[in-house]
């Protein structure tokens, strides 16, 4: 706060989904700014914020920063010989998707690398909060690549006791 001379507000996304509206107000009279990790619009949130400042005619100026798409080239690979990115969630008991298989496996086929974006959980309500309606965090988690290969092998192990095609 010093350093910008104005004070300093740590958005998470449901503060900005949330305060949209207000976000917006304000920045019709005076500077608004957001200082986001990775892509800025690698967020739905950020897109839609942008979009709805523009049909009121609020100045916007993207600066880009740096994000995971960016560093493909500091593994030694070229971004062209990559296909489509995938995003491996984290599993539950009663939630287990694997449709980013299929396009991992699509992008082999063509001979293509995958970009796999490991889930990450930062700052999500609890079960008991969703339910009781009390604003209550599990801790933050990062998916480890172990556990991102762990889901891929028992993916290929369903298949193949299914007998589909790996």
């Amino acid at each position: 706060e010093k350093f910008y001379g104005r004070p300093v507000i740590i958005a998470d996304r449901e503060l900005v989904e949330s305060g949209a509206d207000e976000i917006l107000r304000n920045a019709e009279n005076e500077d608004v700014g957001f200082l986001v990790i990775g892509d800025p619009f690698g967020a739905t949130t950020h897109t839609d914020l942008v979009l709805r400042a523009k049909e009121k005619n609020i100045k916007v100026q993207i600066v880009h920063n740096a994000s995971i798409m960016n560093a493909i080239g500091c593994c030694g690979l070229q971004l062209y010989s990559f296909g489509e990115t995938v995003s491996i969630p984290y599993w539950t008991d009663n939630w287990q998707p694997d449709s980013f298989y299929e396009k991992i496996s699509g992008n082999k086929e063509r001979g293509l690398h995958t970009l796999c974006l490991l889930d990450i959980k930062v700052k999500e309500p609890t079960l008991e909060s969703m339910t009781k309606k009390k604003k209550e965090y599990m801790p933050p988690k990062f998916m480890s690549v172990a556990e991102a290969s762990d889901q891929l092998i028992r993916i290929l192990d369903k298949r193949k006791a299914e007998g589909k095609e790996l």
